[in-house]
Order: structure tokens, then sequence, then C-alpha cells
């Protein structure tokens, strides 16, 4: 991976995660604290290999375990109240691209509620099952091109994404002059996250390149002349996250340790704004 200059530098050791979920190998997580993000360290040559698991539910439709039911249940509500959010904004001509649009599911229901589609997605195995769906997909961002968008998403992609400057760069030019951007990241600030450290299951290295606050991602944006005009909480994800955390940290699912570190994350958070994870509405200056 060509490394961003802007984020290496000046790094220092914040803490040591181990993947729980695929290769159990252990990652240096470093602060940058210019920027107020971590980057995971080091990043893998074969990082694609990361990502053939069962385990990575973004890329499947598995309801096998609990945990799969847990996760396509939650999928189920967040997905109309993301159509709620793209459809208040005033669009001209009701376009949207999803990048890392997984197996589908949020451009699916984009489609049916008549609006012009598009999506990026790596994955050759969550694009054959998009397809099943009439979602097509292509499979990288790049290759979008002569083309504006009034919505523009990323549900839990940024801190996935390896060229990370190249790529707002890429969204900037996708985007219409009065179109939003949409990026929904974890937060690192959070109480869970703070609770949980290094068995946090949102750091989820190394799939997981970068981890922002919410300064970072006014830093990083502003950097390109894109500004934050909106922060909205993801609630159900403290309850979520805290749920594999617990997993990770104590080999069990333990529900009602997990709901309560996910309520005490979002109670905590009416005070300080750091909800586990958050969307933020970002438009050009």
């Amino acid at each position: 991976m060509k490394k961003e200059k802007y984020f290496y530098q000046n790094l220092k050791p914040f803490l040591r995660c181990i993947d729980a979920s695929v290769s159990k190998e252990v990652y240096q997580v470093m602060i940058n604290k210019e920027y107020e993000m971590l980057v995971t360290n080091p990043v893998p040559v074969n990082l694609a290999d990361y990502y053939k698991s069962e385990t990575y539910i973004s890329h499947t439709d598995s309801k096998k375990t609990l945990l799969d039911k847990v996760y396509q249940f939650v999928k189920n509500i967040t997905l109309k109240e993301k159509l709620k959010l793209i459809n208040s904004f005033k669009t001209s001509s009701k376009n949207v691209l999803d990048v890392g649009a997984g197996t589908g599911d949020f451009l699916k229901v984009c489609q049916n509620d008549s609006w012009k589609v598009f999506g990026v997605e790596p994955s050759l195995v969550a694009r054959k099952i998009a397809k099943g769906k009439d979602v097509f997909l292509t499979a990288e961002l790049l290759k979008v091109e002569n083309r504006k968008f009034d919505i523009i998403t990323l549900w839990h992609v940024l801190e996935h994404v390896e060229k990370l400057s190249e790529s707002i760069l890429k969204f900037k030019e996708l985007l219409s002059d009065e179109g939003r951007l949409i990026i929904a990241v974890p937060n690192y600030k959070s109480d869970d996250a703070k609770y949980y450290k290094e068995f946090w299951a949102a750091f989820d290295v190394p799939r997981h390149l970068w981890h922002f606050s919410q300064s970072a991602i006014h830093k990083i944006f502003s950097k390109e002349k894109m500004v934050v005009k909106k922060i909205i909480p993801m609630k159900f994800d403290a309850y979520y996250v805290s749920l594999l955390s617990e997993k990770y940290k104590t080999g069990k699912m333990n529900l009602m340790s997990a709901f309560y570190r996910g309520f005490v994350s979002n109670f905590k958070a009416r005070t300080t704004t750091e909800y586990s994870s958050l969307i933020y509405v970002i438009k050009k200056h």
C-alpha cells in the first residue's frame, strides 16, 4: 500500500489489537495527534485475503448465527433510516452512488423508491449476490467516470479505503455542486471504544485501516475544501459493536453485558456527542 503522507507522519503507539475474526494476528494501532485519527500498522500486502471469511457478514447475507441474525435485523431497520435521510435532500436527478455497496441491499431499497442507483463493490462474492437482486455493481471507484451524483454514500466504508486522499478527491469530482457526501464511520472516542479498548470490535484490524474521530473527519475533508454540514448518531451500533466486543473479550456473547455497555455509551454520548458510530453529511465549499 502506498502510504498517505499526511496521515503517516509523527505516529505514536496507541494500542495493540488482534484480528479476532479471521487471522488472529496482532497489529499496532498508531495515533496521529495532528489529525486526531488512528492508523493500523502494518497493512498486509494481501489485504483482500482478510475479507475472505464467512464471519465477514457485509459480504454475505448469512443468517446462520445469533450474531448474523442480529446484524440482519438491525440492517433492515437502518436501511429505512438511510433511505429517509437521502430523501430529506432536494435533488435534481435523484441519482445515488453507493461506495462499498456490499450485497446491494441499500441500493435495492433506493431502487424501489425510484432512485437511479450506481454502486461500487470490490468483492466478487458480494457483487454476485447483489446481481441476484438486480443491483449491478462495478468493482472499482476509478471506473466511475463522466457522471455527477446528487448523493454519494459510504456506509462503514471509508475506514477500509486504502488510498484515502485520492478517494476523497474522486468523491468530490463525482459529487454535483449541491450534492451530499454521506459517510458513516465508527468513532474511537466513544465510551464503548474506551471500555473495550483492544477488544473493541470496530477496530477490526487489519480491514479497518483508519480510525476516525469527529475532529479527524472535519480536518481531512476541510483539507479538500469540503465541509461537514451535519452529524447524525447511529445508536444501534453501540449495541451491536458491544455484542461483538464481548465475544472478542470473553469468548461469549454476554447479551446483558453488551446491552448495558451499549446503553451506557449512548447515554454518555447525549452529553459528549461521542456515539459509537456517526454519520457525516458533507458538501463542497
